[in-house]
C-alpha cells in the first residue's frame, strides 16, 4: 500500500483559497440583505410626506451600494464624503432622518456603531479660555463611529463677539471632518437662510459638506395625518367633531408666528389630552374606555389659537 502523504500533488493550485471577485453582483439583493431596504421602508412608514428628502436618501443609499460593489470587484473606490447639511424649519423631521441616516451608514459598513449624538453650541463651546477644546473633543470622542448632528450649527459662529470661542470649536470640527471622515459623519442643521450665511462665512465647512438636503414644510393635510399617527400611537382617537375642529386648528396655527410643523402638532395634542383629562376628572359620571380614548371637539376648540377659546369660534356643523 502506498504511503499517505500531506505533500501537495504537482498539479495542486496553491491559491485556491484566495477569495476572488464575483462575476456579477445583484444590487437589488444587496439592497435587501444589507438591511438598507428595511431602514428606508421604516422611514416611509414613520414619516409623513418629505418626498424629496426620502428620494435623496435613496439616492445616497444607491451610491453607497455601488461604491461597495466596486470595492468587491477591486475597482478603485475613494471613500465618499458623507458630511451633510439639513436645512428647513423646526419640526420637519431633520433629527429623525439623521437617526435613519446613521442606521443606513452602519448597515452598509461606513460607520462602526451607527449611533447618533445630537448637540448644540452649548455642548461644544466653552465660556472661558481653555474650556472649548476639551468640550468639543469630548463630544467628538462620543460621536466617533457614528453620526454627529449639530442643530442650529450657525450659532457656532458669532463674529460680533470678539471674545467668543466658537471659532475654536469650528477649527477642531473642520480638522476632524477632514482627517477622520472614515469614522465620523457630521450633519449640520438649521434654518436655510442662516445656514447659507454660515457656509459663506466658513468656506471650510462648505467644501467638506457633500450633501445638502432641504426639508420642506408640511402641508395641512400632512400635519393632520401626523396628528392621527401621534394619537394612534397613544391609543387615542378624535371624534368626528374633533376631527373637524383639529382641521380648523391646523389651518389657523400654520398662519401664526413660531409655527413648528410636526412639533407644534404634537404640542397641541398634548394640551388637548390635558384638557380631556381635566374634563373627565371634573365630570359627574364614571368613565368608559371610549371616554378615556376619545378627544372631543371641546378639547381642541378651547385652544387660544381660536382667539379666546370655544365661545369665540363659530359652532361646528350639525
Amino acid at each position: 500500500m502506498d504511503a499517505v502523504t500531506d505533500a501537495p500533488s504537482a498539479d495542486a493550485r496553491p491559491f485556491e483559497n484566495v477569495v476572488r471577485p464575483p462575476d456579477a453582483i445583484d444590487l437589488r439583493a444587496e439592497f435587501v440583505e444589507s438591511g438598507l431596504a428595511a431602514v428606508l421602508e421604516e422611514l416611509d412608514t414613520d414619516l409623513v410626506g418629505l418626498g424629496p428628502v426620502k428620494r435623496r436618501l435613496r439616492e445616497i443609499g444607491a451610491l453607497l451600494l455601488v461604491d461597495r460593489a466596486r470595492a468587491r470587484f477591486g475597482l478603485q473606490a475613494v471613500s465618499p464624503t458623507l458630511h451633510m447639511s439639513f436645512t428647513g424649519n423646526p419640526g420637519t423631521g431633520k433629527t429623525t432622518v439623521a437617526l435613519r441616516m446613521a442606521q443606513i451608514l452602519h448597515r452598509l459598513g461606513y460607520v462602526r456603531k451607527g449611533h447618533l449624538v445630537t448637540v448644540t453650541r452649548d455642548d461644544l463651546v466653552g465660556q472661558y479660555i481653555g474650556h472649548t477644546a476639551p468640550k468639543t473633543k469630548d463630544v467628538l470622542k462620543r460621536a466617533m463611529g457614528g453620526v454627529l448632528f449639530i442643530d442650529e450649527a450657525y450659532y457656532l459662529y458669532r463674529p460680533e463677539n470678539e471674545r467668543d470661542y466658537g471659532q475654536e470649536a469650528i477649527e477642531i470640527l473642520l480638522q476632524v471632518m477632514e482627517n477622520q471622515r472614515d469614522d465620523l459623519v457630521v450633519i449640520l442643521a438649521g434654518y436655510s437662510d442662516r445656514m447659507e450665511r454660515f457656509f459663506t462665512a466658513n468656506p471650510g465647512f462648505r467644501s467638506r459638506v457633500a450633501h445638502h438636503i432641504d426639508f420642506p414644510d408640511y402641508s395641512g393635510e400632512e400635519l393632520e395625518a401626523i396628528g392621527g399617527r401621534i394619537l394612534g400611537g397613544m391609543n387615542y382617537t378624535l371624534s368626528p367633531d374633533a376631527e373637524e375642529a383639529f382641521h380648523r386648528y391646523v389651518d389657523l396655527r400654520m398662519k401664526q408666528p413660531h409655527f413648528a410643523n410636526g412639533r407644534s402638532v404634537r404640542n397641541a395634542l398634548d394640551r388637548a389630552r390635558l384638557r380631556q383629562a381635566n374634563r373627565l376628572f371634573n365630570g359627574d359620571r364614571p368613565v368608559t374606555v371610549r371616554d378615556l380614548t376619545t378627544i372631543e371637539a371641546e378639547d381642541i376648540l378651547s385652544s387660544r389659537v381660536f382667539s379666546g377659546g370655544i365661545d369665540s369660534y363659530p359652532p361646528l356643523k350639525p
